[in-house]
């Protein structure tokens, strides 16, 4: 037990840590863009003194550090500040938006792992056939599209020319379909290889065949003697790949409109509003950061040898 405990204050340092830099790092960067936010904001013809005195208004006169150490403050706070080009709270903004950003992702990790584990699974059982080589190669040719393509090609296919599909925004459970197979379908071949492998290596215990020799039919023993011991690195995988869906929503969300944070990331970049950018890749960095500490302490938990590293 006290290795278990020592090895999640390890991670949860390690976490915390991760989130400090990456608030660093995307101050840094917004601080670094060419242009002026309150350029944005004003008309040219506005006074010098006029716009002295919004930067007054907003902190934006003060140094870049003082800047920083107090939107930090107010983070801790819960307050992400006001959005300088909508006028709002970007904790409001935020609360908004990740509901949808959540569903999308939660709706492409079902879809993912619901085709995955069965293809992989019948890819190792028929192991060199043609079976087999087919599913690889289809898993290897989506996990090369990208996703804003594939997003492209699923609204000219279903939603112009055949017209079933809503193209984009949010209308009801309809709309959530396109958006996660976009997401969801190119990270398939990750679920499927890991399954696969998994699959063949207990295939090979011996208990494996006792259960043959036994006389039990073929599906219980896939079911209940080779999947059930295979899906314990699957499970684990289950929470590393939120990251990288939820990485992936940015570009998603933006192809078909979904308003979700990924959406919400891209419009306050364009218009430089870093107040919002700093809000949201900070929460989107938090997730990433629980769901992987959640990852490494099932694997610790499963794998002693992990612990010891």
């Amino acid at each position: 037990m006290n290795d278990i405990m020592r090895f999640i204050a390890k991670r949860l340092c390690v976490g915390i840590l991760v989130v400090l830099f990456v608030t660093v790092l995307v101050f840094a960067i917004m601080q670094a863009m060419p242009g002026d936010t309150i350029d944005l904001m004003v008309d040219t013809r506005v006074s010098a003194e006029k716009v002295a005195e919004i930067k007054a208004q907003w902190g934006l006169d003060e140094p870049p550090v003082v800047q920083y150490f107090y939107w930090l403050k107010n983070v801790l706070q819960g307050d992400f500040g006001t959005s300088i080009s909508l006028k709002q709270s970007v904790s409001q903004l935020i609360l908004q938006r990740l509901p949808y950003t959540l569903m999308l992702t939660g709706a492409a990790l079902l879809i993912e792992y619901v085709i995955a584990i069965p293809l992989g699974l019948l890819a190792a059982v028929r192991k060199g056939k043609l079976t087999d080589k087919t599913l690889t190669v289809l898993t290897i040719v989506l996990w090369s599209m990208p996703p804003f393509w594939l997003g492209v090609l699923f609204i000219l296919t279903f939603s112009i020319w055949l017209g079933i599909l809503p193209i984009s925004g949010w209308s009801g459970l309809t709309s959530l379909i396109l958006p996660a197979f976009t997401l969801a379908l190119p990270s398939l071949a990750q679920i499927f290889r890991l399954t696969r492998s998994e699959v063949l290596d207990v295939l090979d215990e011996k208990y494996v065949t006792t259960a043959y020799a036994k006389g039990l039919k073929n599906k219980i023993v896939l079911v209940k003697h080779v999947l059930r011991n295979a899906m314990i690195p699957v499970t684990v995988m289950f929470f590393l790949s939120l990251p990288w869906l939820i990485g992936g929503a940015v570009v998603v969300e933006n192809v078909f409109a979904w308003p979700g944070m990924g959406q919400l990331l891209w419009k306050a970049i364009s218009k430089q509003d870093f107040v919002i950018v700093q809000g949201v890749v900070l929460v989107i960095t938090v997730l990433t950061v629980v769901c992987n500490l959640i990852g490494d302490i099932i694997s610790g938990i499963l794998d002693p040898r992990i612990r010891l590293e």
